[in-house]
């Protein structure tokens, strides 16, 4: 459905110089491949494994951490971004690994199916998404990995690995979330729903009243989040909920769109962040300023259109996943470390939630979920004691990190927090003994 795919020979790129999307990851004389079909990609693994050279898979480069970060040779999946089949009648899509979610939800628009849930950016590979845990919130829903149905691997031989549930089931329960640490993902099979609308209410409230109803409104609501503005006590919430198209739908004007979307969320919103890094004394005062200017607004659209939006103010950011039952006190008790220290919080945090799955290395692995997440501009001189200060307080109940975005955890105090934390690394062990899929932060997770 999409021709972006040829058989033109691998692109090669020497000496190349590379940065991720925040800006904070990069680097220099790397070699750049883009395979332009599956055996092209297979080659370029036995090669680089008989040579005792190291690849790293990279997506759209959206995580923080330095997990897409290449030694020696960088593999692009951008040629592999087809839709290969797709059944309306049981909800099956297969698709070729590097196809970038935006690209997918509009080619399932057309087939009047859309994914179950998704989170707010649609700009990531699917196989970078999955692979780093990215989510969405709903107390009943999953990550995106849970919609996988089945996956086929690229192995560090060259070798392919079809698995799913009933094959090869060990390695689709890891390679789901697998950090590109286990093979190249090729395709994917994800179980897609019929097309729906979501009806979003928007609107300003207090913290501590949201914190209180929490629970109770992600029970009730299909999709629930907030955003708490530090130094203030004023939040912003977000609830969706999930409707028949038949029922018909109104969406935003486009005047209001343009107006909330990208000029208040994007260009105002980054004015206002440019004026706290030049002028540092006024973040407290532009927070209070952002938080009080929150106006309530009610619509409907399609479920993607919905679930995302668009992030054009650059950022580093942590996220820490905590039982459910522990979400609201992690959030009290960084509520009142911000309020003790001297930080300059520019950012609002993002709560929100997700049910329990049973993927090896998922945050939400045997346990409903609530996430947390902070961000600072690049560079921000509290960002290392801000994010510190989160860590230590999620850790207290066992939070977890989110995979793509930055933490301070390695191989020791992670298998602590992931019960099967030794399966994931043995099966590591039996399909990449040579490392050649490491680098120096897989070494760091996994050991």
């Amino acid at each position: 459905m999409r021709g972006s795919q040829t058989s033109s020979p691998t692109l090669g790129n020497h000496g190349a110089s590379w940065r991720n999307w925040a800006g904070n990851q990069q680097a220099e004389g790397i070699d750049v491949v883009v395979p332009g079909s599956v055996e092209e990609l297979r080659r370029v693994l036995a090669d680089a494994a008989a040579s005792g050279r190291r690849v790293r898979p990279i997506g759209s480069g959206h995580s923080f951490t330095p997990i897409g970060r290449p030694s020696d040779l960088q593999v692009r999946l951008d040629r592999l971004d087809r839709v290969l089949r797709a059944d309306a009648d049981t909800g099956l899509v297969t698709v070729q690994a590097g196809i970038r979610l935006g690209v997918l939800n509009r080619a399932l628009d057309l087939l009047g199916l859309a994914m179950t849930n998704l989170g707010d950016i649609d700009q990531q590979t699917l196989a970078g998404a999955i692979s780093t845990g990215t989510h969405g919130t709903g107390a009943r829903f999953g990550g995106i990995a849970t919609q996988v149905r089945a996956l086929e691997i690229a192995l560090p031989d060259g070798g392919l690995l079809p698995c799913s549930e009933t094959e090869n089931p060990e390695v689709f329960a890891a390679a789901r979330i697998g950090l590109g640490a286990l093979g190249v993902i090729t395709t994917v099979t994800l179980q897609t729903v019929p097309a729906f609308g979501l009806h979003a209410r928007e609107g300003g409230g207090r913290v501590e009243e949201m914190i209180e109803r929490f629970d109770d409104d992600a029970e009730r609501t299909d999709h629930v989040e907030f955003y708490w503005f530090p130094h203030t006590d004023r939040v912003l919430t977000k609830h969706n909920s999930r409707i028949p198209l038949d029922d018909g739908l109104a969406p935003l004007s486009r005047a209001r769109a343009w107006w909330d979307d990208e000029l208040l969320s994007n260009t105002t919103f980054g004015a206002v962040v440019g004026a706290g890094r030049r002028v540092p004394g006024l973040v407290r005062p532009l927070a209070r300023l952002s938080a009080s200017a929150l106006s309530p607004r009610e619509f409907s659209d399609v479920s993607h259109r919905v679930f995302t939006s668009p992030r054009r103010v650059r950022f580093e950011e942590m996220e820490y996943a905590v039982p459910r039952e522990h979400g609201m006190d992690v959030l009290r008790a960084l509520i009142d470390r911000v309020g003790r220290s001297r930080w300059r919080i520019a950012f609002p945090v993002e709560v929100r939630a997700a049910a329990a799955d049973d993927i090896t290395l998922s945050t939400a692995s045997g346990r409903d979920t609530v996430y947390l997440a902070v961000h600072t501009p690049p560079r921000c001189p509290d960002r290392t004691a801000y994010f510190a200060a989160l860590e230590a307080i999620a850790g207290e109940v066992g939070g977890r990190p989110h995979w793509g975005k930055l933490h301070g955890l390695g191989a020791d105090v992670l298998a602590t927090r992931y019960p099967r934390f030794a399966e994931f690394v043995a099966l590591r062990d039996r399909l990449d003994p040579a490392r050649t899929l490491g680098n120096e932060h897989l070494e760091r997770l996994l050991g």
